[in-house]
């Protein structure tokens, strides 16, 4: 059986298959994920990703990256320094930080891959509609908690897992660019395991604080 790819563990069963791929869970940290059969190639997720229509100039994408701004921005200093991983086309959630007062980094490994923004600390660092989309959650998470000063905000949305019957009849499986799915346990097993606090202020978000 695979490996996990958040924990490692290989302690890993069936959980789901569709027309198109199947489903594995962990039992050690509770995520669902694609096995690497199942992904796509870097054209092919570029091009899914060059569908979306995100705009700071749209103000329903701003409602709906509100969930995490509002909580998130509440419990921030001012001016505290920020990173917005996986920005995607059109960076939205960033300059409503820059707004109120906070700068900004941003990165995306296709629209903005300018990797020396990951050598930098910052006080508090989001990932809206990212981890799903990760071939390697857990490297990935680690290097970001890795880049958060003491006491920094990791700010991550994401639709959670639920249970198995749920999951059979869930749309966000049927975006192919997504192979990685928290549940409200995975997050309290990423927290445990890096040390971090971690709260669920609204519907799809979670916020871990670093120690």
């Amino acid at each position: 059986m695979l490996t996990c790819p958040l924990c490692a563990s290989a302690d890993t069963a069936f959980y789901h298959r569709d027309a198109r791929r199947e489903y594995l869970r962990c039992r050690h940290c509770a995520l669902v994920f694609v096995p690497p059969a199942f992904h796509l190639g870097p054209e092919e997720e570029r091009a899914v990703y060059d569908q979306h229509e995100n705009s700071p100039d749209d103000p329903g994408y701003r409602r709906f990256l509100s969930r995490l701004f509002d909580p998130l921005r509440e419990r921030l200093p001012p001016g505290a320094r920020g990173l917005d991983f996986g920005a995607g086309p059109g960076p939205t959630l960033s300059v409503m930080f820059e707004e109120a007062g906070h700068p900004m980094a941003i990165y995306d490994p296709f629209y903005a891959p300018d990797a020396s923004v990951l050598e930098a600390e910052y006080d508090f660092i989001t990932a809206t509609e990212v981890v799903e989309h990760l071939f390697a959650p857990g490297e990935e998470l680690a290097r970001l908690v890795d880049r958060l000063r003491p006491e920094g905000w990791l700010g991550v949305m994401t639709k959670r897992v639920t249970d198995r019957e749920a999951f059979t009849r869930w749309h966000y499986i049927l975006d192919s660019t997504h192979v990685a799915f928290f549940s409200e346990a995975t997050f309290r097993w990423l927290a445990e395991e890096r040390g971090m606090a971690v709260e669920f202020p609204a519907a799809d978000v979670a916020l871990l604080r670093k120690a």
